[in-house]
């Protein structure tokens, strides 16, 4: 089976095909570092002590992934807080999510139903 050659990152070094050089891992995290300062806390954008508490209590009823049955680390908000900030705090509007489905699919369907 073929394989991909190796690649000259911008560096100029030689880059296995699929792998990222350190100045590009390097950037990106330099990246998210800039991002970050930038981004309100946790509490100024409506998770403060009253959603961790309810977080809390949500996983513990509800400790699996509602999708694949894997042990839940998020809760959801089924109805995106952008679209009914007044459900941020309701019980009926959670699920429990593991991290590979939170971060993938959930998101990618928000996107696509909840677009601006």
């Amino acid at each position: 089976m073929p394989r991909k050659p190796p690649r000259i990152c911008a560096c100029g070094h030689r880059i296995p095909a699929g792998v990222r050089c350190a100045c590009q891992k390097r950037h990106d995290a330099e990246r998210k570092a800039r991002f970050d300062k930038k981004r309100p806390s946790a509490a100024a954008r409506g998770l403060g002590a009253d959603w961790r508490r309810l977080r809390k209590e949500h996983l513990r009823h509800h400790p699996f992934c509602i999708r694949c049955g894997n042990p839940a680390r998020e809760v959801d908000h089924i109805i995106p807080r952008s679209a009914a900030p007044e459900r941020r705090l309701d019980p009926t509007n959670l699920q429990s999510l593991c991290k590979s489905c939170h971060s993938g699919a959930k998101q990618r369907e928000e996107r696509r139903n909840y677009s601006r």
